[in-house]
């Protein structure tokens, strides 16, 4: 046995990966409160203060600081960076200096030189030859396969955000791997699998198969490389909790070393923490003092993941995020709740180094979750507001106790699912396109296969759900073809090896689609039913606003009458992604997500016949249209409860903001 599982209560994990049999048989819930945590140690303050100064001059530079040009990332082209190393318990940066971006084209050499250029700085010159002459990219293999078809849809933004310049991220490596096994054993499992399961009859898919586990084992190997290079040993399971988290943190590192996803979770590793910690204290090696040290040290390693992008990547995400999502808590099947004392301590991160929405730390809520644990998140809820909170009644008859978020919302079981990513089809345009017989209401171009326009001055609700049917029909099928050349691209010139390392082989794959402008469709369809909708016409006849004559029920207001227009759309449209073949056979998603990119998507969108008026943001997600939910928060939740889960299991999204008071008392216990 390894010196790393002394301690531990043996299973199934001994013999093979099996993360979750490892948590289930050794972790600790904690039924307490939180009278236990530890403020921050002065070590801890000290880099938290060169943090803080960092990031002054970071803003007064522009929002980048210094970014790489000539050295490409890999997983071992960087030197040890630090911080101050004596103070630091957990070590190690994407580059050799905190707040330095490192240089990712793999993706598309287009997007990294503009991304530079846009804050000053220029690739270097033999990087780009080399990107543009002898390396293909992600980017340039997906144009080379678009059709005509598909680069005027994405030109004109009615599919938009696609991960076709970008990596996609979304695929959650099981970090916690690094650390229960070591990668000795983790590269002894993929060659065994090398040396007999894929062998036989070498078909597209088994020669596919072969290759991707022969790069997931070189990347094991540079994982353990970038460990040595920081005189730590990952070869061997974790002794200590240091060791656990650094391992840990190690595994994370590396994968944001070689990808720049647009989402790189975390994945669930706060409980499985804690059984080392647990481990440490009952045996006198550790303090609660420094265990709350190492969870400060490993979330603010977290905070400082940064990658090199341009303006407009940034738009769209409003911001520069990461989305490094941990998720906490939650229920096991077996009735106990996966809260341990580690729960707390990462969500007291935000108090001892203060609210960040980076790492996204996100309690996966249930009714059944302890009472002291629920205390404790209203209270930093109230004094941060930095937590996101999930379903975990919902989500776990599906997904079972150990599965993780990707992103904001997405489920999947960690280590045992992926997703490929989808970004949005624009379902506004969709309608406005079905009106104007596929010709894009602001460019005067035609962009689907050009149908019959509606000429009548009046909408018809019949005839516009006609066709709009239709308009969703083509769109359904571009939309999946379109995804299907990223995700071959992305698979063949950006692969993601060290995440896929981390998985098992059999990994179930989700194709991820979205929808935008869920409320605005839903709001026009019931202004067209219950009101009077009269088009206006350009010159060339093309309909460019809409005049609303008496009221209509509005999204928002619990009212079934658009409601289940709502609820009825989302239904509609997954059932017509389904109709189509997914790449690698992805199980077909659908998410109506559009917390960041709704000012985007509204600013690509003309009139619409709610009364919106063009370049008008979107509502975020699932949400009602600013100002038209006039019945109160219960009743506006109320109508996004109406969307069925069933139809948009990557996740329904409603932003909500609300006065900390409204959250609650002082006194939480009344």
């Amino acid at each position: 046995m390894y010196q790393g599982w002394e301690g531990f209560v043996t299973g199934n994990w001994n013999k093979e990966v099996d993360v979750r049999d490892f948590i289930q048989k050794n972790y600790t819930e904690y039924l307490g409160d939180d009278s236990f945590l530890e403020g921050a140690t002065e070590a801890t303050t000290k880099l938290w203060d060169q943090v803080s100064e960092l990031n002054k001059k970071e803003i007064e530079a522009g929002g980048v600081l210094e970014a790489e040009t000539k050295i490409v990332s890999t997983l071992t082209s960087y030197g040890p960076g630090y911080l101050n190393k004596d103070l630091e318990k957990i070590v190690g940066f994407q580059t050799d200096k905190p707040f330095k971006r490192s240089l990712q084209p793999f993706g598309g050499i287009r997007m990294s030189e503009t991304a530079l250029e846009s804050y000053g700085f220029k690739i270097d010159s033999e990087v780009k030859e080399i990107f543009t002459k002898y390396r293909k990219t992600h980017n340039q293999g997906v144009f080379d396969a678009y059709t005509p078809e598909m680069r005027t849809a994405r030109s004109c933004a009615i599919i938009t955000g696609l991960p076709d310049a970008y990596g996609r991220g979304r695929i959650v490596g099981d970090y916690r791997r690094v650390a229960l096994y070591g990668t000795d054993f983790l590269i002894e499992e993929k060659q065994n699998l090398l040396n007999t399961i894929l062998l036989g009859s070498m078909t597209e898919e088994r020669i596919r198969d072969r290759e991707e586990v022969s790069e997931q084992i070189r990347a094991l190997k540079d994982l353990a490389k970038m460990a040595e290079m920081h005189g730590k040993d990952i070869s061997k399971p974790a002794y200590t909790a240091q060791e656990a988290v650094q391992a840990v943190y190690f595994g994370y590192l590396a994968a944001v070393k070689e990808q720049n996803g647009a989402a790189m979770s975390l994945g669930r590793t706060s409980t499985f923490l804690d059984i080392y910690m647990e481990r440490d204290l009952k045996a006198g090696r550790i303090t609660e003092k420094e265990c709350q040290e190492l969870m400060d040290q490993f979330v603010m390693k977290l905070r400082l993941i940064k990658f090199m992008r341009t303006p407009e990547y940034n738009d769209l995400f409003s911001g520069d995020p990461t989305w490094v999502t941990e998720s906490i808590g939650g229920m096991g099947s077996d009735g106990r709740s996966l809260v341990s004392k580690n729960s707390y301590r990462v969500l007291h991160t935000l108090v001892n180094l203060g609210p960040a929405p980076e790492p996204n730390l996100t309690v996966l809520w249930s009714t059944k979750l302890p009472s002291n644990f629920k205390k404790f998140c209203a209270k930093i809820s109230i004094e941060t507001s930095s937590i996101q909170y999930e379903n975990d009644d919902l989500m776990r008859i599906d997904m079972g106790d150990d599965y993780c978020i990707a992103c904001c919302v997405s489920s999947m079981r960690v280590g045992k699912d992926m997703q490929f990513f989808g970004a949005r089809a624009n379902l506004a345009k969709c309608l406005l396109y079905a009106i104007n017989g596929g010709m894009d209401e602001k460019k005067k171009i035609q962009v689907s296969p050009r149908y019959e326009p509606i000429t009548s001055e009046y909408l018809d609700y019949d005839e516009v759900m006609e066709k709009f049917d239709q308009m969703m029909e083509w769109l359904a099928g571009l939309y999946v073809n379109t995804l299907n050349v990223i995700h071959y691209m992305h698979d063949k010139y950006s692969y993601e090896a060290l995440e896929m390392a981390l998985h098992d082989h059999n990994v179930r794959r989700f194709f991820a689609t979205g929808i935008a402008g869920l409320s605005v469709v839903a709001d026009s369809l019931s202004a067209i039913k219950y009101a009077k909708v009269r088009t206006i016409r350009d010159e060339d006849g093309v309909v460019v606003d809409y005049e609303v004559e008496g009221d209509y029920p509005m999204y928002g207001n619990n009212d079934d009458r658009v409601d289940l227009i709502a609820a009825d759309l989302v239904k509609n449209f997954m059932n017509k992604i389904k109709e189509h073949r997914t790449y690698r056979h992805g199980i077909p998603t659908m998410s109506i997500l559009t917390i960041t990119s709704n000012v985007v998507y509204g600013k690509k969108t003309g009139n619409t016949p709610d009364g919106r008026k063009a370049g008008e943001p979107l509502a975020p997600g699932a949400n009602p249209m600013h100002g038209r939910d006039t019945h109160g928060a219960v009743a506006s939740l109320e109508s996004v409860a109406k969307i069925p889960y069933e139809y948009s299991r990557d996740g329904i999204s409603n932003t909500f903001s609300i006065i900390p008071d409204a959250l609650g008392k002082d006194d939480i216990d009344k």
